[in-house]
């Protein structure tokens, strides 16, 4: 049983031994970081979230080649996103190698273990999890699984209004991607807020491919001898940078081939009609405030006068983090529908890879995204108009020209 008390105190989760009955594979991932203790005050939790994310990285695949031949795994959620084994597979991964690491830490994440049971999934979710973990000689059981599902889930913890130190976790961003089984972009994000503050974050994308932007042929050309597809791990922590290596070695998709830890840099543009644009694949750009100074276009060869690039959507928010981060395009905007709940494992972990990259990321009226806004379960952001992230360079600029301008589109 996980015992869940006042987040105030920080919770303190405790599970039951393991059954040593139980038998499973054996996946070891050693990780290490591009910058030592001496600069990271949570070098210790950053190394364990990256372990932790590799692995889940690992199993995602494993379960999205399964979806090719079988979409026995593949269900429905209440508000109708597909969901897999690989979502409940990455929440309860997570949970249990950090809950085994930092007990008192809680989880705040996007699943719950009663879909799980309704949809008999306990056995897929628990072979995907068991060939993944490294607890050692003692093994888990679907129990264990299951509970540690629900660390994350809506009940799992209980905040209020004073500072909290917890993890934020999206299993999977971008799952309509995921489910394709193609090579769409979907992303694992972890986060750690400390006090208000993200202080560290892992994404993994293990179908991040190089040319994943509107770069124009000579751009394309200049990469050629860069291995496509091959995914990354981005890291970023509080005063040590955004940094980004291959995922190859980790899912053994190529022959033993090492990939060195690289600093991201936003890009430089300074120009707004210069600029790279990311929406998301749902909207238009006519619903954007900016469609009444500019018209759109996806050709990176033929941009006309008073057009911008817009980048071709990728699934889920967190890849378009990712874009900026690296300086693939210069910015993303998402709407906030009134409707819609705007939930901060969409954005936690993107935010401080973009910030350490030398980025921005706001709210529509320029304000800092208020992560402890939703007191009680830390669940929901409230971001003025919408998201806007951007190279920094834009940002005051691209606030002024959406404030002019938002009165003019109906969302």
């Amino acid at each position: 049983m996980i015992l869940v008390h006042s987040a105030r105190h920080f919770s303190t989760v405790r599970f039951s031994q393991p059954d040593p009955a139980v038998r499973r594979l054996r996946f070891s991932v050693r990780s290490s970081l591009p910058f030592g203790t001496e600069k990271a005050k949570y070098h210790r939790e950053l190394e364990a979230a990256v372990d932790a994310v590799e692995r889940a990285c690992a199993l995602c695949v494993e379960v999205q080649s399964s979806l090719l031949s079988s979409k026995r795994r593949v269900v429905e959620k209440n508000d109708q996103t597909p969901v897999t084994v690989a979502d409940f597979g990455v929440q309860a991964l997570l949970s249990l190698e950090l809950g085994k690491r930092f007990p008192s830490i809680p989880l705040v994440a996007e699943e719950d273990s009663a879909f799980v049971r309704s949809n008999n999934l306990v056995g897929p979710v628990f072979d995907a999890v068991i060939s993944k973990t490294s607890h050692g000689e003692n093994p888990w059981t679907p129990d264990h699984v299951l509970e540690a599902i629900d660390r994350g889930g809506q009940d799992g913890s209980t905040f209020g209004a004073q500072p909290a130190t917890y993890w934020v976790l999206d299993p999977i961003d971008g799952t309509q991607g995921f489910v394709k089984g193609n090579q769409a972009l979907y992303v694992v994000g972890l986060a750690l807020v400390v006090d208000g503050q993200i202080v560290l974050a892992v994404m993994g994308c293990p179908n991040w491919q190089n040319a994943v932007s509107n770069k124009s042929t000579s751009e394309v050309q200049e990469e050629k001898n860069t291995p496509p597809g091959s995914g990354i791990i981005m890291v970023a922590h509080t005063g040590c940078g955004t940094w980004t290596k291959r995922l190859s070695s980790v899912l053994n998709l190529t022959a033993k081939m090492p990939y060195s830890w690289m600093q991201c840099f936003v890009d430089g543009c300074c120009v707004v009609e210069e600029a790279r644009y990311s929406i998301r694949a749902s909207d238009a750009w006519e619903s954007y405030p900016l469609s009444t100074l500019f018209t759109s276009t996806t050709s990176a060869d033929s941009i006309d006068e008073g057009q911008i690039l817009l980048v071709k959507s990728c699934c889920g928010s967190l890849s378009k983090y990712i874009m900026v981060a690296s300086g693939r395009v210069s910015l993303y905007m998402q709407n906030v529908k009134v409707q819609k709940v705007t939930k901060a494992w969409d954005h936690a972990a993107g935010i401080i890879c973009v910030h350490e990259a030398g980025g921005k990321v706001t709210d529509w009226k320029g304000d800092q995204i208020n992560l402890a806004a939703d007191q009680l379960g830390r669940r929901n952001i409230y971001p003025s108009g919408g998201i806007l992230v951007t190279n920094g360079n834009l940002h005051n600029r691209l606030v002024e020209m959406i404030s002019s301008n938002s009165s003019t589109v109906s969302r």
